[in-house]
């Protein structure tokens, strides 16, 4: 990457956006309201609660509740969240030479799969589809 810049937070969430775009329905009509947020790193609290020391170990977060475990009386919750996090989506993207548009499906697929609870084999086969 000499002479370059690295993506910054508004590349990396258009990159999430599109793959988003490209979630194939009955889950795409689910993700409308689902808020994409880009941080540089995980949070301190974020790392601690999931037993993570590094924090180039978290390259994407979901936060919320899986839509199976949703309450048409819940009110007032704060919407479903993914979050993407720059510098260890870089790193991996520098030590693993896919293309950070692949990486970037890779990991707001895998975050959207727990949003729907599915598993790693239906997270793989909607990956396939988005990709």
């Amino acid at each position: 990457m000499t002479g370059q810049t690295a993506p910054d937070a508004a590349t990396i969430e258009a990159l999430a956006r599109d793959a988003l775009a490209r979630i194939p329905e009955p889950f795409a009509g689910h993700l409308a309201d689902v808020v994409l947020i880009v941080e540089e790193f995980a949070d301190d609290e974020t790392l601690d609660a999931m037993g993570i020391e590094d924090p180039f170990d978290l390259t994407g977060l979901y936060h919320g509740r899986p839509i199976g475990e949703k309450s048409a009386f819940e009110s007032g919750a704060l919407p479903d969240r993914i979050h993407l996090y720059r510098r260890p989506l870089l790193e991996e993207w520098c030590q693993t030479g896919v293309s950070l548009d692949a990486l970037i499906t890779h990991v707001v697929v895998h975050e959207v799969g727990h949003h729907f609870g599915l598993s790693d084999a239906d997270m793989h086969a909607l990956e396939g589809q988005a990709g």
